[in-house]
This record gives structure tokens, C-alpha cells and sequence, in this order.
């Protein structure tokens, strides 16, 4: 039986196990559950990720979800992975498994909730919680140096000084695109102090190629919204259409 996702690519998480699966060529079937319409709290999906969050994955009689656990097994279940992705070599998998902890605690929760509080709530006339914010902004300019100045410490262009990309890379990049709907400003004020990130971010979007690039395709259009505020402001669907999207994630 061939691999199902169940993904919506507005999801960070989601977008990294799309991209993982088309560049090492994982036949699967996409199975759209669309956060703007509450796909992912029904029943029905519930039987599949209990904890209803997106991405999710069933090969054959197994069931997975959270999207780190999903690109280990993807990186050992399937031949043809190439072993850069997930090393077999046990201390090169911890160094990636540190990473992969320390995302979620750091960067993610950084990330989104800046994102949440500083741009798409206020575009959508909603409150917004400027303390939430602040402190979200202290954390990512602090995950952005830790990137800079330890994770990205070594020869290589990549994460923990690799040649190669990892499933740790891809997850993070994942993640700081999500910073492409700021205005152009803010975003400057993040990245520009760090010229590491800013080529990593690089490199790891042309390893990808051109599959990163698709599968961001949606994320680009929320930006292009954003950025023609008045007309959105004028057309109230446009701005409806973002809540949706963005209402599962705040």
C-alpha cells in the first residue's frame, strides 16, 4: 500500500515531510486536511493523528505523527534516502536529534508566535497580545544567533557543519519561511545580522530544488495578500480567506 500524508502545506511541519518525499523520490499519496475548514479536529482524522495536529502518515497498518518522528522513519523506512538526511553513524544522529529537540522549544514557538501576533491578527482586525510578541521576538533574535553562531559552527554549509543537508536543516528552514509574510522591514531586521542563516537558508532551498520552492507556492500567495494590504482591506474575502488559514495555528 503506498504512503498516505495527510498534510496542509500552510503547515511548517507539513511542508517539511512534502519537500522530504519528492527529493528522495517517496512514492505517496497527499491527502489534503484543509486547517481552514477544521478538517483536522473531525472524528474521522482524529482515527488518524488523535492529537489532531498536522502532518500525519500511515504506511500500510502504521500510523505516525509529529513531524520529526515522521522524517526519521521516512529517512529508515524507504531505500534510496540518502544517508546525509539521517546518518547512520549514532553520534551524528544525536548531534541531529539535539537539534531537532531544541526547534521546538526555541525557534518554533519563537517563530509562530510572532508571526501570529504581529501580522496576521492586526491584519485581520483582530487583538493582538504585544506581550506574547516581545517576548517572541527576544526568543527568535536568540534562535537566530544560536543558528548563526553554534549550530551553523563548522566547514560545511549546513547544519552541525555538514556538507550535506539534514532532515534537521529542512525542518528549520521550514520554519523561518514562515517570516516571509512579514513586511520586508521586519523581516531585514531579523535576518540581516546574520549572514550565515541568510546563505544556509540558501543553500538548503537549492539542495531542495525545485521541490522547496513548490510546496512554498502557498505560503507566497498568503504573502502577496499581505503585501496588498488596501486591496485586501477593500475585498474583506481575501482577509477571511487568511483567517482560515491561520485560525488552527493561533
Amino acid at each position: 500500500m503506498k504512503l498516505e500524508v495527510y498534510a496542509d502545506r500552510m503547515s511548517q511541519p507539513s511542508r517539511a515531510v512534502i519537500i522530504f518525499c519528492k527529493v528522495n523520490g517517496i512514492d505517496y499519496t497527499e491527502l489534503k486536511v484543509d486547517i481552514s475548514k477544521r478538517e483536522h479536529l473531525t472524528p474521522e482524522f482524529a482515527e488518524i493523528n488523535p492529537m489532531k495536529q498536522l502532518p500525519a502518515i500511515v504506511d500500510g497498518k502504521f500510523k505516525l505523527f509529529e513531524s520529526h518522528s515522521i522524517l526519521i522513519y521516512l529517512a529508515c523506512a524507504f531505500p534510496g534516502v540518502a544517508d546525509h538526511w539521517y546518518p547512520a553513524d549514532l553520534f551524528k544522529r544525536s548531534k541531529i536529534h539535539s537539534v531537532l529537540y531544541w526547534h521546538h522549544s526555541n525557534l518554533r514557538r519563537a517563530a509562530d508566535t510572532y508571526v501570529t501576533n504581529t501580522t496576521i491578527l492586526p491584519t485581520l482586525g483582530h487583538p493582538s497580545n504585544q506581550q506574547a510578541a516581545a517576548e517572541a521576538e527576544k526568543l527568535l533574535f536568540s534562535s537566530l544567533s544560536k543558528i548563526e553562531s553554534f549550530w551553523l559552527k563548522g566547514d560545511g554549509p549546513f547544519l552541525l557543519g555538514g556538507n550535506q543537508p539534514s532532515i534537521a536543516d529542512l525542518s528549520l528552514v521550514c520554519e523561518l519561511m514562515q517570516l516571509e509574510v512579514l513586511d520586508e522591514k521586519d523581516r531585514d531586521r531579523f535576518f540581516g545580522p546574520y549572514k550565515k542563516v541568510q546563505q544556509w537558508i540558501k543553500h538548503t532551498r537549492n539542495a531542495t530544488s525545485p521541490h522547496f520552492d513548490n510546496v512554498h507556492i502557498i505560503l507566497m500567495k498568503v504573502k502577496e495578500k499581505l503585501t496588498n494590504k488596501p486591496l485586501m482591506e477593500a475585498n474583506h474575502g481575501g482577509a477571511r480567506d487568511i483567517e482560515k488559514r491561520w485560525r488552527s495555528r493561533m
